[in-house]
Order: structure tokens, then sequence, then C-alpha cells
């Protein structure tokens, strides 16, 4: 297959080099010193699972690809519209886009831009991250690819892209309720990123104090009664399910759009809390807690982006 992985961040990185360490005909877009760095040295994948390297296509230019069997989108929740417009013109009816980034209607989001028989719907877990140019560190977690058709119906297509990530040894699932396995992805990410931002503490700080804690399930509650309304089941075990990770996950862990916001890159704090603000009052559901947390953050956010 002809696979194009768009973002050669952490979770790009990771899953695009072990394609590429498969035998793959993998093309990732990626951008400055990191893709300098691809082009003149490889890309390095240091693992928990083993080192390696590969010496993949590489460009910065969408232009250069056409008609992809499979894209897979490993860049940021915010800049999915503007990948979108830019790969209409350059894929084909049956060109498969596995949008693999945190967030609660990455597809959707797709599906008003490109042809909805493009679009698959999917998430990862995994912590990585860029370490230096050319340079990929997976530092945590079993990775894993959940995913399917986005009306969860069971295609072929979804048989054939699990064939090739198990071929390339990456975990993965066809999920049988995408929406709620993403939900319940997104209700994680969601909890602890604001929050992360604005204390500027690692998860252990936060979760071992009883007032931040306290936000947090507060935070849960409202990205349950979201969901509830747009008849995405989540439940208050799926809320205990979150601060079973939280408590289990390394001491010092952040979040990614934490790290970016205290660095002063633009976030997905649009994506994540912000969805939910826009969300609850359209539903008509209060969300007090993420509308303190969204628009405290917000001028950080808009400083970044300007």
């Amino acid at each position: 297959m002809n696979i194009v992985v768009i973002g050669a961040g952490g979770v790009g990185g990771y899953f695009g080099g072990k394609l590429s360490q498969a035998g793959c005909n993998v093309t990732f877009i990626a951008r400055g010193k990191h893709l300098e760095a691809i082009k003149l040295n490889g890309l390095k994948v240091k693992s928990i699972h083993g080192d390696f390297i590969v010496h993949p296509k590489a460009t910065d230019n969408i232009s250069e690809i056409s008609n992809p069997d499979l894209v897979i989108l490993a860049v940021k929740a915010w800049q999915i519209k503007d990948i979108a417009k830019k790969l209409k013109p350059r894929i084909s009816d049956k060109t498969m886009i596995l949008p693999l980034q945190n967030g609660a209607d990455n597809a959707d989001q797709l599906r008003s831009i490109l042809n909805k028989n493009n679009v698959l719907a999917g998430f990862c877990k995994i912590v990585s991250r860029i370490e230096a140019p050319g340079v990929i560190d997976h530092f945590a977690h079993d990775p894993e690819i959940v995913y399917a058709e986005y009306d969860n119906v069971k295609t072929d297509r979804v048989y054939t892209v699990k064939t090739l990530l198990d071929k390339a040894n990456i975990k993965c699932q066809i999920s049988e309720d995408i929406h709620l396995d993403i939900w319940k992805k997104f209700l994680f990410i969601t909890t602890v990123s604001g929050i992360g931002a604005l204390t500027r503490s690692v998860f252990g700080i936060m979760r071992e104090d009883d007032g931040i804690r306290q936000i947090m399930y507060q935070t849960a509650n409202e990205i349950v009664a979201v969901a509830n309304a747009k008849e995405i089941y989540l439940s208050n075990n799926d809320i205990e399910l979150v601060f079973k990770v939280i408590d289990n996950l390394n001491y010092n862990t952040t979040a990614s759009m934490q790290r970016d916001i205290m660095n002063k890159r633009p976030s997905e704090l649009d994506n994540f809390n912000g969805y939910i603000v826009r969300t609850g009052k359209q539903l008509h559901i209060s969300t007090p807690i993420n509308t303190f947390i969204y628009n405290c953050l917000l001028p950080q956010e808009k400083s970044a982006r300007s």
C-alpha cells in the first residue's frame, strides 16, 4: 500500500516508523529541522520495545503525494481542517483517511471537507515525543491504534488496515463502537489537560491534592453530561476508569496540551475544554468548570497563535 503519514511527531513518527520498518511504502509529511534530519540520517525511534532506524521518504509538500491508499493523520486537532483542504485534490475515492489525534470530533471535521467515504474514525494510545530532530522517544505505555468505519460497519477495508498494522507489529483493535471509545479517550485527556495547564502541575501533584482532584471530577462529570446529551453513553464507571489511569501513571506525567501551553505554543485547548463549552451551550448543558478553565487559558492561547 502507498501510505502517507502527515505529522512525524511522537504519534506519526512512531507508528509510521513501525510501518516503514515492516517494509511498507511510507512517505512522511514533516517540516523544519525534523524533516532535514530525517532526510539526512533517517528517522530514529527509541522505544521501550526496542530502538530502530528507518530511512523513509519525507517531504514538507503535500502536493508531492498522489492517490495514496492510506493517510494516517497525526497532526494536532486544530490543524485538521487546513490539512483536509490541502489533501482533497491529492486523494482518490478509494483513499482511506485515519485520524489518530486526540479530540472528540476529528472524523466529523474531516467529513465536513472530504468525501465522507474517505474517512475512518480512530485514535491511538501512546506516550511519546520528539526528543531531537529526527529522533522519536516512545517512553511509556504499550502503543495501540483503535479504529473503525464511522458507522461501525465491518467492511473489507477495515480488515485490510488490520492486516497492515499486524504486519508492522502494531497493536490494534477494530472498535465495536468507535464513537464511544473516542469519547472515553477524550474524557481522560480533557479531564487532565486544561487543569494541568492552569496549575502548571504534574499528574502526581494534581491527583494527590484534594481540591484539584475534586475539580478534575467536576470537569469529567460535565464531559459525561455533554456526551450523554449527544447519545454517547459514558457513565460514572468510565470516570472511575479515567482516575484509575491517572493514579497509575508516572508521578511526573504531563499532557501534551499542557506542555504546548506552558511552552507558549498553539494548543488543542479549543478542541478539548473549548469543545465541551461550545457543545454544552448548543445542548443546554451547564459546564461551569470547563468554562472557567477554558476562559482562564484562552488569553495564553491567543497570544501563542498571534
